[in-house]
């Protein structure tokens, strides 16, 4: 299997401290069913690109739905980041970014796939514009 298509344990948000900087000072963009919260900075130590998301129990009372919609974004995400993460590191900055889930029904991974093609194409326009 190629390298490039993994989403390892770097790549990802966790830090809370992070994650609460990304939705205080961070900018959003509305591209439904997602809401993607981004910050922009000079890179530290870490990977260029991290990634995090989220799914509301409001509209999903079930942890295995929940689970179940994190893991068709995640996999849409792994298979499409490439062209942002080529133009990140061709800037040398450090981007966060975190996608929530803003649908109300359980997607099928064909529209989750399509939707994340046009979110991560809109949040390389605003980033680099």
């Amino acid at each position: 299997m190629a390298r490039q298509f993994t989403l390892g344990k770097n790549e990802r948000l966790k830090s809370r401290k992070s994650i609460e900087q990304l939705f205080s000072e961070g900018k959003k963009i509305n591209l439904a069913p997602f809401r993607i919260f981004y910050t922009c900075h000079l890179p530290a130590n870490e990977a260029a690109l991290l990634f995090g998301t989220g799914v509301s129990s409001k509209n999903f009372k079930r942890a295995v739905d929940r689970n179940r919609v994190k893991r068709l974004i995640r996999e849409a995400y792994r298979l499409q980041k490439l062209a942002l993460l080529g133009k990140i590191k061709e800037k040398k900055i450090q981007v966060n970014v975190f996608f929530i889930y803003t649908g109300k029904e359980l997607p099928v991974y064909q529209d989750v796939y399509e939707k994340m093609g046009a979110a991560l194409h809109k949040l390389e326009k605003s980033i680099f514009v």
